[in-house]
């Protein structure tokens, strides 16, 4: 969530701005770190819906499509205005056809190219705009554009390769619940009336599963009706409430399958990340600090602004403050101490990202070679007893006669 502030200066001169926090306790932390006294804090209420209104919403494909295109536009010596109009005539998109009008309206009243895109922070993270910013303030938006459009596609490419790897794993849960809940509410029920009819009373272990079937049957609809409730409230709550959202996520975190590629994900965005605002010459607190709100992992952000605001701003170097962090590897806070005393910290950040993409493939590629057969187990558990439930019962009636 975004907030606007109005604080004092320890000389009494009032300032306002913005900052993207979890909730209010986090900016007054943030206005405290920097001596102010808050005057005026309020949030600021996300337009991005408004662009939803005019069809599809702005997607990580469509900020790469634009970065790029203006990077290119940009360095064939394309003015600004002549390339946003290129761009709102060529896009199909309305969402896009309205910001890049909004763009060109704010540029035409003399105000800074990055303002609009930080009007809209579910949209544009506070990375896009600080790059935007970092690259108008110092004439290469081209070089910032391409750098920002290459930072995108590998967070894209990223995804992509997660969702691939998670596609097959998922069908297969879906098609074998479907089958079982068939299974058991319609095939179990008529199975049951078999051997009731009969007068043959079944084992213990039968009956039970006989009776789940025909409770399944009976109450269809309403169970359906309450899955259906669940999983709609959940991801409804998951989407709205902050709280929520991180309880689920430290549950999901705390497996240990999934610690590992949890970690790796979010060291590979800290180094993309970091690499790419040092690239764009803004100051390394100021990086740091945006990387910890863009992280997207709780522990990894407090240690970040542990060593911007209890390391770094106390006189430690880079080396020193992230050597104090036992979250990071031990391997990446020796390259950082390295790569900070040669002064190329940015490229050693960048091979330490494109290091991370590979391991999260592997990993990946290892969970899922887990997921797969431990999927069929249970699947397999659950089938087979109700398999055993039906052929017991048959073959102690078989034996019978």
């Amino acid at each position: 969530m975004r907030f606007h502030y109005i604080a004092s200066q320890p000389d009494g001169r009032i300032i306002e701005g913005e900052f993207e926090g979890q909730g209010t306790a986090e900016v007054l932390e943030f206005l405290a770190s920097r001596g102010l006294r808050p005057v005026s804090l309020r949030a600021i209420k996300s337009l991005q819906t408004g662009f939803r209104f005019f069809g599809a919403g702005i997607n990580l494909t469509d900020k790469v499509f634009l970065t790029k295109y203006l990077s290119l536009m940009l360095k064939v010596g394309t003015d600004l205005f002549r390339a946003i109009d290129i761009l709102i005539s060529d896009f199909d998109k309305p969402a896009l056809k309205s910001i890049l009008g909004e763009v060109k309206a704010n540029l035409e009243k003399g105000q800074p190219f990055y303002a609009i895109f930080a009007k809209y922070p579910n949209i544009f993270d506070q990375v896009f705009v600080n790059l935007v910013r970092a690259g108008e303030a110092s004439g290469n938006l081209d070089k910032v554009f391409e750098d920002l459009s290459n930072f995108l596609k590998r967070q894209q490419d990223l995804r992509s390769r997660i969702k691939s790897a998670l596609v097959y794993p998922i069908i297969l849960t879906a098609l074998s619940f479907v089958v079982l809940i068939l299974l058991v509410t319609f095939a179990l029920p008529q199975i049951a009336e078999v051997f009731e009819g009969s007068g043959f009373n079944p084992p213990l272990f039968s009956r039970i599963v006989f009776a789940l079937g025909r409770f399944f049957n009976a109450n269809f609809f309403g169970i359906f009706l309450f899955i259906g409730l669940s999983i709609g409230s959940s991801v409804y709550f998951f989407k709205v409430s902050s709280a929520f959202r991180m309880f689920i996520l430290r549950l999901i975190r705390r497996l240990p399958a999934i610690r590992d590629v949890v970690q790796k994900i979010a060291l590979q965005r800290f180094a993309a990340t970091f690499s790419s605002l040092i690239k764009a010459g803004l100051p390394i607190i100021d990086s740091i600090e945006i990387t910890a709100m863009a992280i997207g992992n709780e522990n990894f952000k407090s240690s970040l602004f542990r060593i911007s605001r209890d390391g770094i701003t106390r006189g430690l170097t880079i080396g020193e403050a992230f050597h104090r962090e036992p979250v990071f590897p031990r391997v990446v806070t020796n390259l950082i101490s390295i790569s900070e005393k040669a002064g190329h910290i940015e490229d050693v950040l960048a091979t330490l990202a494109g290091f991370y993409e590979s391991e999260i493939d592997n990993s990946i590629k290892t969970l899922v070679s887990f997921l797969e057969p431990a999927l069929l187990f249970f699947i397999g558990i659950a089938i087979g007893g109700i398999a055993l439930a039906i052929i017991v019962p048959i073959y102690q009636l078989v034996t019978k006669f």
